[in-house]
């Protein structure tokens, strides 16, 4: 992989946001954004970020978007084929804090928490993905992303 790109595609994943305080809207937000400018992965990985099954329908978080636009990041999503770098973002979203890397489990359960579910094979799929990365890079995942000093 490279790490240049994984590292921008990281920045830009919630650009969306720049629209405003939205959960589902942020990704198709982000992803027209994107589009617009000329970036199509970047706009992929706005899209695919919040989807590690490639469906909405373990999404979880509010869904704030029109039923037109609902429909764009289904249709966008089935059409999409997903890489590293989309998996990549995925993993590194479930272990985002503000301002600091977060254990997964405790991530997860923070959200859980927060929107009072959290679909099964969503979770297990994000623990899939950690113990790949980790196997990719042969070494433990929260020791490659310095999660112990590692603070904004």
């Amino acid at each position: 992989m490279d790490a240049d790109k994984a590292y921008i595609v990281g920045l830009l994943h919630d650009i969306g946001r720049r629209f405003g305080k939205r959960h589902l809207g942020h990704v198709i937000d982000g992803y027209r954004y994107m589009m617009d400018l000329g970036y199509d992965e970047a706009a992929k990985i706005c899209l695919t970020h919040s989807f590690n099954l490639q469906s909405i329908d373990n999404y979880v978080g509010n869904r704030d978007t029109t039923e037109s636009k609902t429909e764009e990041i289904i249709q966008k999503l089935e059409e999409a084929v997903y890489d590293d770098y989309d998996r990549l973002i995925q993993l590194c979203d479930a272990i985002s804090g503000p301002g600091f890397v977060m254990d997964i489990i405790d991530r997860m359960n923070d959200v859980k928490n927060r929107y009072g579910s959290y679909a099964q094979d969503k979770w297990d799929y994000n623990i899939y993905l950690k113990s790949c990365f980790e196997e990719r890079m042969g070494r433990d995942l929260y020791e490659a992303v310095e999660k112990e000093t590692f603070h904004i």
